[in-house]
């Protein structure tokens, strides 16, 4: 299961290992449903059960309806059973507190249930922002928890904060207690830190070597028609707005694509981007 890889549909992370921990920042509420909506239709689509723990004050009407809008065929899914929300406080305090031995074996017998049913695996995204603002330091034990617990489990879980609610203090803890974190802010990715966890590389694909160098025309050969699309614009030098004219997609899109490129390739900037392309006949 180490090398199984599974489509966050999110396109600055692309593919990640089974048991992946996401922190991922938020400045809109848009913004936030351009990131859930689609990491939702990545595990819908790939068959994997799906747990939507919404963030207060957001209503389950309003999360199914964005949900609606972002996949043609949900109500499918929906009349399935194949997705399931859930209140912050249903999820975690139905008994009133919270308690982080309990909520974590929610996690894994809602992970029991889906793998009995046939489902790949389980798909999670939550908050806890509220429960951030309560007790901080409970809510970064959980965090850590959650952490080592999912290592060797079918399980992604994408953990989504609002920026204005979040101090330095909580970016910091995120970056501790997560594989990946980055920040949506005025429609562009930041990245703000990645780290290795259990020896896992959050970015590789099964085939790869240790030589980045060799490995670029495969690389190059795993960008998706879009993503070359992007690509030849960046090479000609066009800016994100005159990509986005040209390809008839919106420069948030030009953006996530050049992210994902950049992960893809390994690339540390815009420049060795241009510069692998050139020298393998992109």
């Amino acid at each position: 299961m180490k090398h199984a890889l599974t489509p966050t549909g999110i396109d600055i992370l692309g593919k990640v290992p089974w048991g992946t921990h996401l922190g991922l920042f938020y400045e809109t509420e848009q913004d936030f449903l351009d990131i859930v909506v689609p990491y939702f239709s990545a595990g819908l689509e790939n068959k994997e059960f799906c747990l939507w723990i919404l963030p207060p004050p957001m209503a389950q009407q309003e999360a199914l309806e964005a949900l609606k809008r972002g996949m043609p065929d949900f109500d499918r899914h929906l009349s399935k059973g194949n997705i399931e929300l859930a209140s912050d406080y249903q999820w975690y305090m139905p008994e009133g507190s919270f308690e982080i031995a309990a909520v974590l074996e929610r996690f894994h017998k809602k992970l029991r249930e889906a793998i009995s049913k046939d489902y790949v695996g389980l798909r999670v995204n939550g908050s806890g922002a509220s429960l951030q603002r309560v007790d901080s330091k409970r809510f970064n034990e959980y965090e850590k928890e959650l952490d080592d617990r999912i290592a060797d489990e079918k399980i992604i879980v994408l953990c989504s904060f609002p920026l204005e609610e979040s101090s330095s203090s909580a970016v910091l803890h995120a970056a501790r207690n997560h594989q990946f974190i980055a920040a949506l802010r005025d429609g562009s990715w930041e990245i703000i830190e990645t780290h290795e966890n259990r020896g896992k590389k959050l970015f590789e694909h099964a085939g790869e070597t240790a030589n980045a160098r060799s490995s670029w025309p495969a690389m190059l050969a795993e960008l998706t028609p879009r993503e070359h699309a992007v690509l030849a614009q960046i090479v000609a030098g066009a800016s994100s707005k005159e990509a986005a004219r040209k390809l008839g997609i919106s420069p948030r899109t030009v953006e996530f694509h050049r992210a994902n490129i950049l992960q893809k390739l390994k690339a540390k900037n815009t420049a060795e981007l241009v510069r692998i392309a050139v020298n393998n006949g992109t």
